[in-house]
């Protein structure tokens, strides 16, 4: 079986497992790194790469999670389950950004000998090019199977990208100057990088646990293929939306003329869906049927 054959579960866990070996390859790197030179900057990048490891793992259960079918308990679906994961990751990352401050205050107040920096860098350096070229695949691919978890390890991963090339760059000024305090001032910036990412990973998880709904560009979207798709209606007005996952829900009021038949209106209600689900990826569409005296000024008028 190709990877364009597997359902987009299977492939978002594929990626998921990806991920975990990624991770779990940049850390033992980075670890050796760290072991060589005894730096806390390089201790830093190491610790990050453990948080990489147990949110790729989270990830990967949140994506089982989420593509599990609806059930008694959850009519509508677990597509918001990879919200949780993105808010665990942003959690562990706080966590990871305090180590890595203690870490660096401990490297400040009791000056560390650094040794075999060239050793540690090039190891560095070769887990971060890994993790560069996989976190752009993530948070590209990611985005166009929406899903939450694999964006979060994406942005993640382009975070650990960034402060592993800034940790090289101070160490090789470490190198060239043999200013032994850059090594816990970069740790401390790390952390405050970090801290940052974690911020921004539970704001945006927390936006789709409370039903945000769609961008402005995407309802404006939507009202159009309405518009386009309703003849023999009136107007549909009332058109709401809500992001869970990759899943976008829909609804709005149609109202039809009131001598219109039942089987009528549910052929315009079915051309709707069709035209709402290939227009908007993921959308799931509920429709409720008005007779014409419910028409708002305010609806959306069929062309």
């Amino acid at each position: 079986m190709t990877a364009t054959s597997l359902q987009p579960a299977a492939k978002l866990k594929l990626a998921a497992l990806v991920s975990i070996a990624v991770a779990a390859i940049v850390m033992g790197l980075k670890y050796l790194a760290y072991w060589r030179t005894g730096s806390a900057a390089l201790y830093s990048d190491a610790l990050e790469s453990i948080v990489n490891l147990v949110t790729a793992t989270v990830a990967l259960y949140a994506i089982h999670i989420a593509y599990q079918p609806a059930d008694r308990q959850h009519q509508f679906g677990h597509h918001k389950a990879e919200y949780f994961s993105a808010v665990i990751e942003g959690v562990l990352i706080v966590v990871a950004a305090l180590l890595i401050l203690h870490e660096a205050y401990d490297a400040y107040v009791r000056p560390r000998i650094l040794h075999d920096l060239a050793a540690g860098l090039g190891l560095n350096a070769v887990a971060t090019s890994i993790n560069a070229g996989w976190c752009a695949f993530l948070i590209r691919w990611g985005r166009s199977q929406r899903s939450p978890a694999l964006v979060a390890d994406g942005w993640h991963l382009l975070t650990d990208v960034f402060t592993s090339v800034g940790v090289l760059i101070g160490l090789g000024l470490v190198t060239l100057t043999g200013w032994q305090i850059l090594d816990p001032l970069l740790a401390a910036l790390v952390a405050l990088n970090i801290l940052w990412a974690g911020w921004r990973l539970v704001r945006e998880s927390v936006s789709g646990l409370m039903d945000e709904a769609v961008t402005a560009e995407v309802a404006r979207s939507i009202r159009e293929v309405i518009a386009a798709n309703a003849a023999g209606a009136i107007e549909a007005h009332d058109v709401k939306t809500r992001t869970a996952g990759r899943v976008t829900f829909i609804e709005f009021h149609l109202v039809v003329p009131g001598d219109m038949t039942v089987a009528t209106s549910h052929q315009i209600c079915n051309r709707l869906e069709a035209a709402l689900t290939e227009a908007v990826h993921g959308a799931e569409v509920l429709i409720h049927v008005e007779p014409e005296e419910e028409a708002k000024q305010t609806g959306v008028p069929v062309i």
